[in-house]
This record gives structure tokens, C-alpha cells and sequence, in this order.
């Protein structure tokens, strides 16, 4: 068995390639303008670099902003279904979920048997997302890899007030007028977006252990705010930014094979 998820997301696209026991290739790609035709590019060079043909795959599911994109999936599923499918396959007492993408935010409750108890997005402003730190990384005229390792040697996190990303922008800059360092506009920049998630987790509560997922997983900055605001470890996964993926190729075998071999089958689908 062979099977594919494919995870569009609103910045970038990741493609992992599932034999039902582990994952045997995967790609990211920039979402770009168009992100079916570049979906489409990256599961074929993948395809192409394990020597494989689309008949190979058994099944591809595709999931994320964009998971109706894809022309050749045989169904599309759901972000909050995918990743905590991802998640319990890694880190199986995993009870909270952190996800943080380029355009939303979302948080998920588990169940002692893997299932979403409840959910709550942020999807309606951009403070709080992968793409207010590209915003702010560019102001700053920054990678945005670099800014996790600068923002974590912040001597005093900048208070940022603005609740708003097209205001806190505005607000930045006034900072650094005013001489705060590029390090400390981040730190606080970094405490804002945890401080977004903390209110987040007001509606559905924080369970121990509680996993932080997505690309802005893989920014250590945000971790460790997260870490401090809200007080608990929390986990990331090997490759946080593939979680989506990851969950989608796994539940495109569960479904092939019928049984709970891969995952178990209590974790049911969340529209």
C-alpha cells in the first residue's frame, strides 16, 4: 500500500507519502499565486525522485486552506481532522493541540482516545499567524528563520499593544524609532501571538500534553512564549509542519485498509 496527503496550506504545500507503516518521501513547496498548479508540481517531483508513477499511489486525501485544489484526490478532509491524526500518531497522549498556519490559528481538545472533543479557529485576522512574523519579519528586513534564534536573546520583550496586524506593523516601527531593538520588538512580538492562543484556549481549556503544531512550530521564539504565557511544556513534533500531511496520508490508509492498524479508528472526522 501506497498513499498520499497532500496539505495546501495558504503559505506553503507539504506532500507526504505513507506505506502504512511510515512515511517514505515528502516535499514542501511554496503556495504562492497558484497553489494547485503548484501542489501539482510537488507531488510529481516527488513522484519523480522515488521513481514512482501516479498509479503507484493508492489514494491520495488532501487537506488544508486549499485542499480543493487538487484535482486528483480521490476526497479531501478536513484540517482539524488531519492534524490531530498527525499529532496521536507521534505523540499519542497528546491532549491539546496548538496549530498555528500561515493564515489561521486553532486550537483542539483530544480525548483520551485520540478523538477532538471540541476546536476553536482564528481565522478572521492575521495577528496570531505564521503571516503577521513574515509581516514583521520583513519590517525588520529579516529572514524569517532568523528571527526565532534573535528574538530568543531579547533582553526586554517590547509590550505590543495593537490587537490588530496592519496597526501592530504600524506600531513596530514606531518602536524602533524610538531605539528597541530588533530582538526585543520580537520577543514581544512572540508574546502577543501567544497571548492570542491563551485566549483561545479560554474557551476550551489546556490538557496536559499539550503539542504545538504547524509551521510556526518550527519557530523556537514562539515556543518558548507559548511555554511561558501559558505556563505548561509543550511538545513539538519532529517535523511540525508536516502534521497535515502526515494525517491525511494516514487517514487515506486507514481507509484502504479498513481496520485501525495505522491509526485507530476512534478518531473520527471533524468537518
Amino acid at each position: 500500500m501506497l498513499v498520499c496527503g497532500i496539505d495546501i496550506g495558504s503559505t506553503t504545500i507539504e506532500v507526504v507519502l505513507h506505506n502504512g507503516e511510515r512515511v517514505v518521501g515528502s516535499r514542501i513547496a511554496r503556495s504562492g499565486a497558484f497553489p494547485a498548479e503548484h501542489a501539482k508540481n510537488a507531488f510529481h517531483e516527488l513522484l519523480s525522485e522515488l521513481n514512482l508513477r501516479r498509479s503507484d499511489i493508492d489514494r491520495i486525501v488532501t487537506t488544508g486552506f486549499g485542499r480543493n485544489y487538487f484535482s486528483g484526490a480521490d476526497r479531501v478532509a478536513s484540517e482539524i481532522t488531519c492534524h490531530a491524526i498527525g499529532v496521536i500518531a507521534e505523540i499519542p497522549s497528546a491532549r491539546t493541540v496548538i496549530e498555528i498556519g500561515g493564515q489561521d490559528s486553532k486550537m483542539m481538545q483530544l480525548d483520551e482516545m485520540g478523538r477532538v472533543r471540541e476546536f476553536v479557529m482564528n481565522d478572521r485576522c492575521a495577528a496570531g499567524t505564521g503571516k503577521f512574523i513574515e509581516t514583521i519579519s520583513r519590517t525588520l528586513n529579516l529572514p524569517v528563520e532568523e528571527t526565532g534564534p534573535l528574538g530568543l536573546a531579547a533582553e526586554q520583550a517590547c509590550e505590543i499593544s495593537s490587537m490588530c496586524a496592519v496597526f501592530a506593523e504600524s506600531e513596530i516601527v514606531g518602536l524602533l524609532h524610538q531605539g528597541k531593538t530588533p530582538a526585543d520588538v520580537l520577543r514581544g512580538v512572540f508574546n502577543s501571538v501567544a497571548r492570542r492562543i491563551l485566549g483561545m484556549a479560554g474557551r476550551i481549556g489546556l490538557r496536559d500534553e499539550i503539542v504545538f503544531t504547524g509551521g510556526v512550530a518550527r519557530n523556537a521564539g514562539v515556543h518558548k512564549a507559548l511555554e511561558e504565557i501559558t505556563g505548561h511544556t509543550i511538545r513539538v513534533p519532529s517535523e511540525p509542519h508536516f502534521t497535515g500531511a502526515l494525517g491525511a496520508a494516514i487517514l487515506a490508509g486507514r481507509e484502504i485498509v479498513g481496520t485501525n492498524r495505522i491509526i485507530p479508528s476512534s478518531v473520527q472526522e471533524v468537518e
